[in-house]
């Protein structure tokens, strides 16, 4: 029969502290496992990955290979149809004209427009709404306009317009007016 003082951990459970810097005879004096002197044996004296000595690194040396096409994606702030009917429904639609991403904000509905409203066709809509987007899908088109209401596909920015701040896009429409 075990009794508890007879338990002791499974071999190799436990790895017993390594007590460096006291004294050559324990394998681990003088330099504590660091090597000579330089960086690497001093406190915070580590080096970035992918730093040679001062060499031109691997990642340098070799060409820029391959494109991103990340900056000119358009981000479209999407919304269903059902979305549309619920908004409707809670009347946080009344008031509004023409549903827009710059109405739809200014209602505290979405928060972003990003580069414009994309609608969806998922759900139904029985609202007779009014609807100004950048993009629509075809299902989303027919079921507005089986609503009985209208969906009109305004552009969103483009180009170079797109990378400018808004106050010189705004002086860029006061000086064409």
């Amino acid at each position: 029969m075990t009794t508890l003082n007879q338990l002791s951990d499974n071999k190799g459970a436990r790895a017993t502290r390594n007590r460096v810097g006291r004294g050559i005879g324990s394998g681990n004096g003088k330099t504590s496992g660091r090597g000579g002197k330089g960086q690497t044996a001093r406190s915070g004296g580590s080096i970035m990955p992918g730093f040679e000595g001062g060499q031109t690194p691997l990642y340098r040396r070799l060409p820029i290979r391959g494109f991103n096409n990340h900056n000119f994606t358009t981000n479209y702030m999407v919304m269903n149809v059902a979305d549309l009917q619920r908004f409707s429904d809670a009347g946080r639609l009344d008031g509004i004209k023409v549903i827009s991403a710059e109405t739809l904000k200014a209602a505290g509905i979405i928060q972003k427009s990003l580069d414009g409203l994309k609608i969806l066709g998922n759900g139904e809509l029985k609202a007779k709404l009014t609807i100004e987007a950048a993009a629509a899908s075809a299902s989303a088109a027919e079921k507005v306009k089986k609503a009985g209401g209208t969906l009109t596909i305004k552009s969103p920015k483009e180009g170079i317009n797109k990378f400018l701040p808004k106050a010189a896009l705004k002086r860029m429409a006061a000086a064409k007016a």
